[in-house]
């Protein structure tokens, strides 16, 4: 403290600016508090001269809620139709570009995809029957909506209420053309939202005749066939352009079902069908009784092509296959694939065979198939039971969980880090990070061998060797490595089949145990040439070669396991007659998926089971159905054909390794059963007993025969 007498200090310049800036901020501070509250209340003053009372009061706050409601939902309906808008970034016109015609191994024609603009027939120049055919069994209102015909759907909701099923759809043309364009045949709550946005985007952005045009020119109507032009060529040998009203009402009956209503396949189905379509036309007020009379009397023949079944689901994934691969500027093709009508054949009725012997027993409604030859060569593909039903295939575009049938990929990146069939692991209980996976019996083993552990489908070894051992990147790389296209989780439970994989890279990836170990061979096409003779493209000469993944030791001893799931693992039901056979089946959480991906020397086949709305199914396992329908189809691929050995196994048939093996696991048991009984037999006799017992043999050994005795006399004699 500063005494009396001494002089005060004087304050700096520094010291006096922060004081002027303190006051300015205390000042600013207050002034702008003190307008603040006077805003506040002037604005009070004001908005007390809209307040209402009675009534009135009611009537805002509803509609304050509304429009809050509103904004919520604008916010929502716009989070849910982004994902539909990016469907439509692409150029999803770019399909018009190519026009490919197929054929077989053989080279036999088997369908075409694509259509060309010449190729259309445009709406003006089709008879105005065909339009109103059309119209008035799919969408009456086609030119008063927008997209989404409110009045259609309510009127099909009350006719399909009365008769308690579905008789009418509430789909309009536009949802339809959205579906087809954009999306697949899932029945899911998704797949809906997106179908109606994507309508109201065509409506903003193509006329309602360009909408009407890209419908007729893109829908599937049978026979292999898309767009009506096409159809009415393939039924009845003429263009659109010349159909009677009779020909018109069969082929606009088609849109609803093409494959059950196909005349080609069933005429009196299709002709019940088609005076639907002329009930139709008079209901609607598009044409009267009398027009529609002679059609009635007079039902449309079509042309006899015999019951030809196009592959359509190969078509489909083939015609992918070549705008892939084709060269810039070439969109006319013949394209050369690796399809096999017999075994496309086989593998469709061994599917439909047991689906319908068991499929209401298991609960299962749905199957895929793929076969690939040794070679590569794709020689089948079944996406489901009814192309004309869905068009979605299943095989090539459905992300479906593998359960045990993933192991291999954990066992073949084992058994590259050293590991062998006869190595011993742990089969105890194990915990993951609080993951603690358990086997399907419920229990649990001690120490098991790899071999034991992989026949058996034990889940807690695949898990004990990703964690103590690989580690999840290893195996993830090495099902790339093996041709699994599908976007695998890097989470620990992958190794127990929770990613999502597809028929063709299950087919894919096993094809590699039977073809040495390589990768890169998979093709459908083999040639695609001009209509001039040019071949722009030879698989042979321009595919990249296949390489390497697997060693030979890994190879051996994955094959010296897969071979034994058959024999004595979990797919004995998959087991050929003489025929050695590797594989694995796979079952997923709740039976919602079942598997079973086998292979042999000659061929891969890929199958699963399930159902397209993911319901679980009836404890079905990979080893039952899906063994039972791949049993079937390679039973009949392999006949008639020269055998191949499965590679590290010496002979393809069954009785010459099998069976040695089994009588040589014969012998040894029974050696060592005798050896051990002989060790545990107590002595019971002395050496000297012994001896005279051998005395006495040798004596009963040396002595003379005894002469035979009279013959007795006869009474003759006496």
């Amino acid at each position: 403290m500063a005494k009396p007498s001494e002089p005060r200090k004087k304050r700096g310049p520094v010291a006096a600016w922060f004081l002027a800036l303190d006051a300015w901020i205390d000042s600013s501070l207050y002034e702008l508090g003190f307008r603040a509250g006077r805003f506040w209340e002037a604005a009070t003053i004001f908005s007390r001269k809209f307040r209402v009372k009675g009534w009135r009061r009611g009537i805002f706050e509803v509609l304050s809620e509304v429009f809050t409601m509103g904004a919520a939902g604008s916010v929502v309906m716009l989070a849910l139709a982004l994902p539909a808008f990016q469907d439509t970034a692409g150029d999803w016109r770019a399909q018009d570009d190519f026009a490919v015609t197929f054929l077989d191994r053989y080279g036999n024609e088997i369908g075409q995809r694509g259509i060309i603009q010449r190729d259309s027939v445009p709406v003006d120049q089709m008879p105005d029957h065909v339009i109103k055919a059309v119209l008035a069994t799919e969408d009456r209102r086609f030119f008063d909506h927008y997209g989404i015909d409110v009045f259609g759907l309510a009127r099909a909701l009350t006719q399909n209420m009365r008769a308690n099923t579905v008789v009418q759809g509430g789909s309009s043309i536009t949802q339809q053309l959205a579906k087809n364009l954009f999306l697949n045949n899932e029945r899911t709550l998704e797949r809906k939202i997106k179908e109606a946005f994507l309508s109201l985007w065509l409506e903003a952005n193509l006329s309602k005749k360009e909408i009407l045009q890209l419908y007729l020119d893109r829908s599937y109507m049978g026979g292999g066939t898309f767009g009506i032009e096409a159809a009415a060529d393939f039924y009845f040998g003429k263009s659109v352009k010349d159909l009677d009203l009779a020909e018109a009402a069969m082929l606009a009956g088609l849109f609803k079902a093409p494959t059950k209503y196909a005349p080609h396949i069933n005429l009196p189905a299709a002709r019940a069908r088609a005076n639907v379509v002329l009930n139709n036309l008079v209901d609607s007020g598009f044409m009267t009784e009398g027009q529609v009379l002679e059609a009635r009397l007079h039902p449309a023949d079509v042309v006899d092509r015999g019951e030809r079944k196009s592959p359509d689901y190969f078509l489909d994934w083939a015609f992918d296959e070549v705008k892939r691969i084709a060269p810039p500027g070439t969109h006319s093709l013949v394209a050369h694939t690796t399809f096999d009508a017999n075994i496309q054949k086989a593998a469709e009725e061994s599917l439909e065979f047991h689906l319908r012997q068991f499929g209401k027993e298991y609960n299962v409604s749905e199957g895929a198939l793929v076969v690939i030859e040794t070679n590569g060569a794709v020689r089948a593909i079944v996406g489901g039971r009814d192309y004309g039903a869905s068009q979605f295939n299943r095989a090539t575009k459905a992300l479906r969980q593998t359960g045990s049938s993933f192991k291999p990929y954990v066992y073949a990146t084992a058994m590259e880090h050293g590991f062998t069939p006869d190595s011993v692991v742990s089969g105890g209980a194990i915990n993951w990070g609080g993951w603690a996976p358990k086997n399907y019996s419920g229990g649990f083993g001690g120490k098991i061998t790899l071999l034991n552990a992989f026949v058996r489908s034990i889940n807690t070894v695949p898990v004990r060797l990703a964690k103590d051992y690989l580690s999840i990147p290893p195996i993830k790389a090495m099902a790339e490595a093996m041709g699994v296209e599908s976007p695998l989780e890097s989470h620990k439970t992958m190794v127990l089949g929770t990613s999502g994989m597809t028929v063709m890279d299950q087919a894919t990836g096993y094809s590699v145990f039977a073809q040495d170990g390589f990768v890169g061979s998979r093709h459908g096409i083999t040639q695609l040439v001009t209509h001039t003779g040019k071949v722009v493209y030879d698989w042979a000469k321009d595919a990249p070669p296949p390489h390497r993944v697997l060693s030979e030791q890994a190879l051996r001893s994955m094959n010296a396991m897969l071979t034994q799931v058959p024999v004595i693992g979990t797919a004995r039901r998959a087991a050929l007659p003489g025929i050695v056979s590797g594989g694995k089946t796979g079952t997923t959480q709740s039976y919602r998926d079942a598997w079973y991906v086998g292979f042999t020397g000659n061929y891969t086949a890929a199958v699963w089971l399930g159902n397209d709305d993911f319901s679980p199914t009836r404890n079905m396992t990979g080893g039952s159905l899906p063994a039972m329908v791949w049993q079937r189809l390679m039973a009949y691929a392999h006949q008639n054909i020269d055998l191949k050995p499965i590679p590290g196994i010496d002979r393809p048939f069954v009785d010459d390794q099998v069976a040695a093996k089994a009588r040589e696991a014969e012998k040894k048991k029974a050696e060592d059963e005798a050896a051990k009984a002989a060790a545990e037999r107590p002595p019971v006799l002395s050496a000297r007993t012994t001896q005279v017992l051998r005395d006495l043999t040798r004596l009963l050994q040396d002595a003379p025969a005894l002469e035979p005795p009279p013959e007795p006399q006869t009474l003759s004699a006496l």
